[in-house]
């Protein structure tokens, strides 16, 4: 912990003097115009909100810290989070004293487990997830800091604290949750050695002797890290986390929110349409085949799972990491010859058809195959692992939230005849 705490210490008085003066000499300037269709339409668009961890240019993709997603593809998780929260991809050391750290702290609490075994055994492994990490609460270092009369300015320490902590129980948690939601026998302990994510990899238990499945995991982890601040579960974390809910409250909302059909689920929808055609073709289907294919399901009224996307407008460079990973390990396996073959007709198709703002497969168009092919074909677990992921991400944006000071959100609505009010205006 010393080590970041360092890092953090020394960034950010220089962070909090440049907002400053950018709110003293440019407080008052527009930097967004919101239109009606906006304000009915989910706010898609509207700018409202600060996010230092990433961005995601249309023409570029994912940018953690202004570095290409791409461009981190042969990194461990402990560097990506030490990359989110100071801004600098740490040195062996450092990335070494976090995986200690996590090491460390990663021991799940046995009440966590008896609170498990008592829910039905039937519950989604989401819910088994939020579960978990709501009845930690008791263990918050912010909870106690804020109680004994902390200063605001150093809020964002025991909210470190606290994100470590979750941060390494987040796979044991979530392994154990596999394992007994899926009757994959006793629990595994974590191994004291192993990095964040190697551990998870050994704590689920799937048969790895080339480590393969392990480096999956590690490429995962690293790719739905962090996605900018507004998406679902990054905003509801922020949201809950502005009224100074400690950590474990706010990232229960966030992922409560990823556990929703719009947010978490579309690597499953993506799997089960390339499992469909599959299915319909016996195997990997002809070029034609598979283009008449795809004409049948946009001319039914139904999307292609995995192409569009909100923002981007290129092919997303996480998918692009993904297919180069399984093409690179395992090319003959036939999911991923279909994966790689819709992506090669599929973007044509949508184009010719004309209706797409983005004919480019997202992320959401390769993870699935991967994690398929190595034998987890529980669909219902996939957003358990994308949320492991993406906790690195919304804590990090709320360790940095509390270190510069930022208010509690509470945007302005209006109502339906107002509108009406102003148009007339």
């Amino acid at each position: 912990m010393a080590k970041l705490q360092n890092a953090l210490d020394k960034k950010i008085p220089v962070w909090r003097k440049e907002i400053r003066t950018l709110i003293k000499k440019h407080g008052t300037k527009k930097i967004s115009d919101v239109t009606i269709i906006q304000a009915y339409g989910g706010m898609r668009g509207v700018k409202g909100m600060v996010c230092d961890t990433s961005e995601v240019p249309p023409d570029k993709g994912l940018m953690i810290r202004g570095i290409p997603a791409g461009k981190l593809t042969d990194k461990a998780p402990e560097d990506i989070f030490y990359l989110l929260c100071t801004g600098d991809l740490p040195n062996a050391r450092d990335r070494r004293a976090l995986t200690e750290e996590f090491n460390k702290r990663a021991k799940v609490p046995s009440y966590v487990w008896k609170v498990l075994e008592a829910m039905p055994k039937d519950s989604h492994p989401m819910c088994m997830l939020d579960t978990a990490i709501l009845c930690m609460q008791k263990e918050s270092h912010f909870v106690k800091a804020y109680n004994s009369g902390v200063s605001k300015m150093d809020f964002w320490k025991p909210t470190m604290e606290d994100s470590l902590d979750l941060l390494a129980r987040l796979p044991g948690i979530a392994a154990g949750v596999y394992r007994m939601r899926f009757n994959k026998g006793k629990r595994i302990p974590p191994k004291k050695g192993l990095t964040w994510a190697e551990n998870y990899a050994h704590m689920l238990g799937i048969k790895d002797k080339s480590g393969q499945f392990a480096d999956c995991m590690r490429l995962y982890l690293v790719l739905h890290c962090d996605h900018e601040g507004g998406n679902v579960s990054a905003h509801a974390c922020h949201l809950v986390g502005s009224a100074l809910s400690d950590p474990y409250y706010s990232v229960s909302a966030g992922l409560n929110g990823l556990a929703g059909p719009l947010h978490g689920l579309a690597n499953q929808e993506c799997l089960n349409w390339v499992l469909q055609l599959k299915k319909k073709f016996r195997g990997v289907p002809t070029d034609e085949q598979l283009t008449q294919y795809a004409w049948d399901t946009l001319n039914s009224g139904k999307v292609i799972p995995g192409y569009g996307h909100a923002v981007l407008r290129v092919t997303d460079p996480r998918f692009t990491a993904f297919r180069a990973f399984g093409m690179a390990n395992f090319p003959e396996d036939p999911v991923m010859q279909l994966v790689d073959k819709v992506y090669n007709i599929v973007p044509g198709v949508l184009k010719e058809h004309g209706k797409a703002k983005n004919p480019w497969p997202n992320v959401d168009a390769g993870s699935g195959a991967l994690l398929y092919h190595y034998g987890m074909k529980e669909f219902s677990y996939y957003t358990v692992l994308f949320s492991v992921s993406r906790a690195m991400g919304m804590l990090s944006q709320m360790i940095i939230n509390r270190a510069m000071g930022s208010p509690i959100e509470r945007p302005k609505s209006v109502t339906t005849k107002w509108l009406k009010k102003q148009v007339k205006k």
